[in-house]
This record gives C-alpha cells, sequence and structure tokens, in this order.
C-alpha cells in the first residue's frame, strides 16, 4: 500500500502457530484491539469499504478466512494532533543521507501522541522522500544532529556503524549541580562516567544496577557559569537508553530541564538542555569522512525560552 500522510500501512502477517483458519476481522481484533476503540470508525465498516488489503492488493472481506502467512495491509487512524509550525533545518542532503538539526521535543520516529509531529513523518512530506528513514533515534525531548538514510539498499550498512559503535558522537549539556553532586565540575577537569544501565520492557525510565560497567561517557567540563550551572562536552562510548540523563543525574548533577531523572529540586518548564553536537563517521561506500554539527547551542536555547 503507498505511504498515507508520510506514514506507511502496517503490515501484519498471520503467525505460523496461529489455527489454520479464522475470519480476518476475528483474526485482526486479537492481534491489534486498538481497532476497536470507539473513536475509531468500526472495523467492519473498514472491512467493507476495501481498506484491509492482501498482499496483492486485494480487499480482504471481514468473513474470508485467513490462515498462517496470510498477509493483511492498512493503514492506521490517526488521532487528532496539534502540530506546531517549525521550520526543518537540514545540514546536509545529498543521494544517500539526509541530516536534520533536529528541534526540541520532537520525536524521531511517530509514537503514540507524536506521529504526525515526528520528524520522520515531518520530513518525509516535506521532501517527498518515501523511502526516507532515521539510521539512529534521538529521545524527544533531545536536540541537535540526527542521520536519515534515502536508500533502501544502502540503510542496513550505515545502521552498521551505529551498532558497532563505529560513529563518533558528541553531546553538550547544561547541568544544574544539586549540594550531593560528586562531579568536580571545575572548567577543564575530566571524567569517565561508567555504570551498569538496565531497562526493562514497558518502563519508561531505566535504572543504574550493580554490574560491570555497560555504559561508559567521556566528560569535560567546558565551563561554569555565574548562575552555578555547568556546561559539559559528553562523548558517548556506548548508546544505552538515556545513558547521558541517567548518569549525570545519579551523580546530582542533572541537566537542566530534566523531568525523568529529576533532581530533589523541581526541574524547570524549559527544553531539556541536552544537545547532539556532532555525528561523525566513514562513509562505507565512498569511505570519505563525514562530520555533521549542529547549529544550536544549549545556553542559547536556555535564554530563548526565558525571554
Amino acid at each position: 500500500m503507498p505511504q498515507r500522510d508520510g506514514l506507511d500501512a502496517v503490515r501484519w502477517s498471520v503467525p505460523r502457530e496461529a489455527p489454520e483458519s479464522r475470519p480476518a476481522l476475528e483474526s485482526l481484533l486479537e492481534r491489534f484491539p486498538a481497532l476497536a476503540d470507539p473513536q475509531a470508525k468500526p472495523l467492519g465498516e473498514r472491512f467493507a469499504c476495501g481498506e484491509i488489503v492482501g498482499a496483492d492488493g486485494r480487499p480482504w472481506a471481514a468473513a474470508d478466512s485467513v490462515g498462517p502467512g496470510a498477509e493483511l495491509w492498512f493503514h492506521r487512524q490517526l488521532r487528532a494532533e496539534d502540530v506546531p509550525e517549525i521550520d526543518l533545518s537540514i545540514l546536509h542532503r545529498d543521494e544517500h543521507l539526509l541530516v536534520l538539526d533536529k528541534p526540541h521535543d520532537m520525536a524521531t520516529m511517530p509514537r503514540g501522541a507524536h506521529v504526525l509531529s515526528s520528524a520522520l513523518v515531518r520530513l518525509r512530506r516535506a521532501t517527498g522522500i518515501e523511502t526516507l528513514v532515521p539510521l539512529h533515534r534521538l529521545d524527544r525531548r533531545t536536540a541537535g544532529v540526527l542521520a536519515f538514510g534515502i536508500r533502501p539498499q544502502e540503510r542496513s550498512a550505515y545502521q552498521q556503524l551505529f551498532a558497532r559503535s563505529e560513529v563518533a558522537k558528541v553531546y553538550e549539556a547544561r547541568v544544574v549541580p544539586a549540594p550531593e553532586c560528586v562531579l568536580a565540575l571545575q572548567e577543564g577537569e575530566e571524567a569517565i562516567l561508567r555504570d551498569h544501565l538496565v531497562k526493562l520492557r514497558g518502563e519508561l525510565t531505566a535504572r543504574v544496577l550493580a554490574g560491570e560497567p555497560n555504559a561508559v561517557t567521556d566528560l569535560t567540563v567546558l565551563e561554569v557559569a555565574g548562575d552555578g550551572t555547568a556546561l559539559l562536552r559528553l562523548r558517548p562510548r556506548t548508546g544505552r537508553t538515556h545513558q547521558l540523563r541517567l548518569q549525570l543525574s545519579s551523580r546530582g548533577a542533572p541537566i537542566l530541564g530534566e523531568d525523568l531523572y529529576p533532581a530533589p529540586r523541581a526541574a524547570p518548564a524549559m527544553p531539556l538542555q541536552l544537545l547532539a553536537r556532532t555525528l561523525s563517521f566513514t562513509d562505507p561506500f565512498s569511505g570519505a569522512q563525514r562530520r555533521f554539527v549542529s547549529r544550536q547551542h544549549p545556553a542559547s536555547m536556555t535564554r530563548a525560552r526565558s525571554t
């Protein structure tokens, strides 16, 4: 099925262990209970309108029998969503890559309440590139360099660079030290943060647990401001979920604007002052050295919100 509003259709293949034959409507509802939401168009009507199709594009009827291996394709129905008008700052675009300077509070991928407002959907609609796919992810609240692949046949090679930690990432964060801060926040100080982080499926936050370190970050203090906040350069050697946010907060130096891993005092109502500053790697196809740099800055973003 073609994309709709920058979104791919949902493809569901009936699993091998499923019963030999069941009505299509019954099978689909069992797999996707949300399709029965009272606010959504009744699934029976969607079948009757030909909105549920097979791999060959022919519509399924609600009563048709489907068994293991059968494919059902359909477009998700979207809830009303506020999509603010935001200029997308594209740092680089060629036939292989598109690199976005992502603003704060924009999801990378469509999920939950952030679908049409996600970076992927916005870029697909703005550029018309239907094959666009993110090569890595940034948290919704994190700003900065975010790379997308354009050619499907090249996607795996680029994504493997991230999987093998062959991409150099540099972040900047402005932190507000609490009284119990254990970091030496003096200009020029350096440290290596080592932790064992665990995030369980279904849980929003990660935790620091005892164990062999699986999260390592190099830290340098760039400056200390008169208000007591400090600007840090962070070079993560690993890529655990919320790694930078949790490593700093657990040491008493949460990032300004932090809301998931707060210090004892309440987090200020502002964008999370975490920026993916640079992304560098050797291109797997051309061998060229790629380096992309964000034009944003945590300090300027803080001032913009306070004015």
